[in-house]
């Protein structure tokens, strides 16, 4: 068992890494790849990285998927590949800031759920902090400048919040023994084929460049791109996200993984010479102070085995959409 202080530290990673992909998916986009085929390449592409890690470091953990074969295949359908398919679906209807704002509720449907199959209130804290980290990821993500709202739209962003609070649930069940790893690689690999496929059924389009794309006005192969989108936002996040969750519990990893919304705009600013606001700035600080309260004085996991089962990418404004 992790400790909370190691549990934090892989959280800000995950964080850090899914916020990365913001502006790798954008130089992707920008050089003629449709959001969704970015997000295919990263999820192929870690699920690529992870399978020969687990075969060559973790042989004996994957028999641990036999035992939990409907995790493994509900988290890819749902956790990796609903999200993203939600999410694409709901920025058809409504503008990206609201879309992301209504996928970003995911933590507030995971404390509800924490609350309810436990039946423990949340402490003052979890609840005060995700107050905060929802504030400053609105402030942030700049929600009401020329905000679209639409009824279906609307639905597809709720259903995004449901696939988001699904993976961080998933994700923190300790009783499953599924090596993070493998629930990873396994995970990603189910997403890959549910979004292939839902591409081959025209639910969102698949269209892909060998263009240059640039990043902080230089000029780098697609691969590039792709690679980081693979290793660093695909492999490496999930993975580290897995130990997070399990380490801190859903609630509290579901708050501090909102730092990806800071992360990702100053990885937009640095790569993209994308500007950043005085008022965005505050809106960081918000998130920030937002996922220290909600672990201060936090309680240790509370989602275990009994609870039963049940992370996206826009290629706008360097956001990432997690998973």
């Amino acid at each position: 068992m992790l400790s909370s202080r190691s549990g934090v530290a892989f959280a800000i990673v995950s964080a850090l890494s899914f916020g990365m992909s913001g502006p790798f998916a954008k130089a992707l986009t920008d050089a003629g790849w449709s959001p969704e085929a970015a997000v295919l390449a990263r999820i192929v592409g870690g699920a690529v990285i992870l399978l020969p890690v687990i075969a060559l470091l973790r042989r004996s953990a994957v028999a641990g998927l036999r035992s939990a074969p409907v995790t493994v295949i509900a988290y890819g359908v749902i956790a990796v590949a609903g999200a993203q398919v939600c999410f694409f679906n709901a920025i058809q209807h409504l503008s990206v800031g609201v879309a992301l704002m209504l996928e970003y509720l995911g933590p507030v449907l995971v404390i509800g759920w924490v609350w309810i199959s436990t039946r423990r209130r949340p402490r003052w804290t979890t609840l005060v902090g995700v107050v905060l980290s929802l504030s400053g990821a609105l402030v942030v993500l700049n929600v009401f400048d020329g905000a679209v709202f639409d009824p279906v739209g609307v639905l597809w962003g709720l259903s995004a919040a449901v696939c988001l609070a699904f993976y961080f649930v998933v994700s923190a069940r300790q009783g499953d023994a599924v090596d993070p790893l493998v629930l990873s690689a396994a995970g990603l690999a189910v997403g890959a084929i549910v979004v292939a496929a839902a591409g081959m059924l025209g639910m969102v389009s698949l269209q892909a460049s060998t263009a240059d794309v640039e990043l902080s006005g230089r000029a780098f192969p697609w691969w590039t791109a792709v690679a980081v989108l693979a290793f660093v936002s695909a492999a490496v996040a999930y993975a580290v996200g897995i130990m997070a969750s399990r380490a801190l519990g859903a609630s509290t990893a579901s708050v501090i993984a909102l730092v990806e919304v800071l992360c990702a705009v100053a990885a937009a600013w640095i790569l993209l010479g994308e500007t950043v606001s005085f008022v965005q700035m505050i809106g960081g600080a918000a998130i920030l102070v937002g996922a220290a309260v909600v672990q201060w004085r936090a309680e240790a996991p509370t989602l275990q085995a009994t609870a039963p089962v049940p992370t996206g990418m826009d290629g706008s404004r360097g956001v990432s959409v997690l998973p």
